[in-house]
């Protein structure tokens, strides 16, 4: 299976599953979906009793290629540092699966094929293409879900959809619920895309068109709130290039740059939207507490979540909360914040804590 960038560019995508066949997935909207791609990638073995995968729920714009070599950047994976042979998620031990979230653009089913008649998706229903291909797989119970971001929300998600199905649940850098001002940030982005006289009302790609500048300052606004207050000063300063640019600049315009050959502009849209109506506190009638209820009753697995000192995008306020309402709720909650100062981003920065906390909870014997 092959996918086009705006580049024309041609790249394989991995596996491919076609989910959904016999039974269609009813989306949240009532939608239902039926036999539709989700890519993804291994790593390690599964063990004969199928008791030892890990789920790793990628960010908004991250994609499948977690510990493995991206055909489009030829980058190595954002977790690299995380997954493989004798580190932290260790493939000698553990059978690791990451998909591509149901409505990316890496080659699971979503608006890049079908535009923008393409249903509108939540996380849950991300969630719920995920369960398919752990059931595909012949997996009953997951050793493990983690995510940072966008997928952190995912994994919260697993954990109120699936209880049962889950022992350990580790979010990172994310929250129950969008802040406003996240929000906003993120409203800012779409219009940029819709206002591109390119984006030709989502179906750029028929016309033969792309909405590379409106894509472009999408990321740029992003990338904004990906970085502290402080990590943007440690990094760039008030430094002019020989350009009469700032470096801060120069460094946004090439994350920009960087960002359209490799995402398609549609997507960015639903993801966006999807993790903007994200609210578990708001299901369950503004008691956080309940939404993991189900979990405490019928897991006897345990949370670690995971905040980082100056991440204001998601603030350790906000894990605060939310390790409260597991506490309430009756889970086994630990919970750690990271004093690693490179905002948002840091949960894709390597840092000791971060793997000894990861290696640590994930080989905790049970109590």
């Amino acid at each position: 299976m092959a996918i086009f960038g705006p580049s024309r560019k041609e790249f394989e995508v991995g596996e491919v599953v076609f989910l959904a066949q016999e039974k269609p997935l009813k989306l949240d909207n009532g939608f239902e979906l039926k036999n539709f791609s989700i890519a993804y990638q291994t790593y390690g073995n599964l063990n004969a009793d199928k008791s030892n995968a890990i789920l790793i729920c990628h960010a908004l714009t991250g994609d499948q290629y977690v510990a493995s070599k991206n055909p489009v950047t030829e980058k190595d994976g954002w977790w690299n540092f995380l997954i493989g042979k004798n580190k932290p998620i260790d493939t000698e031990k553990f059978f690791v699966i990451c998909s591509n979230v149901l409505g990316g653009c890496m080659g699971s089913e979503g608006p890049k094929q079908n535009g923008v008649k393409f249903p509108a998706i939540t996380i849950h229903d991300m969630v719920r293409a995920q369960n398919l291909l752990v059931e595909h797989f012949g997996i009953k119970k997951l050793h493990a879900v983690i995510g940072g971001s966008a997928g952190g929300m995912q994994a919260l998600s697993w954990s109120v959809l699936y209880p049962q199905k889950v022992n350990l649940v580790i979010p990172l850098a994310t929250s129950y619920r969008h802040s406003p001002q996240n929000i906003a940030f993120h409203e800012v982005g779409r219009q940029a895309i819709i206002s591109d006289p390119n984006w030709c009302e989502g179906d750029y790609l028929r016309e033969g068109k792309y909405p590379s500048s409106g894509l472009a300052v999408a990321r740029m606004t992003a990338h904004i709130t990906y970085l502290s207050e402080n990590a943007l000063q440690r990094k760039f300063g008030r430094e002019l290039k020989d350009n009469g640019k700032f470096e801060v600049e120069n460094y946004l315009h090439h994350q920009g740059n960087r960002f359209v050959e490799r995402f398609d502009p549609n997507s960015y849209l639903y993801i966006t939207r999807a993790v903007d109506h994200f609210d578990l506190e708001k299901d369950f009638n503004g008691n956080l507490a309940e939404a993991f209820a189900e979990f405490g009753k019928k897991s006897d697995g345990k949370f670690c979540v995971i905040s980082f000192s100056d991440d204001w995008l998601f603030p350790p306020s906000e894990s605060r909360k939310l390790t409260q309402a597991l506490v309430r709720s009756g889970v086994r909650v630990s919970s750690v914040t990271i004093d690693i100062k490179a905002g948002h981003d840091s949960f894709l920065v390597e840092s000791d804590e971060l793997k000894n906390v990861i290696s640590g909870f994930l080989l905790e014997p049970k109590t």
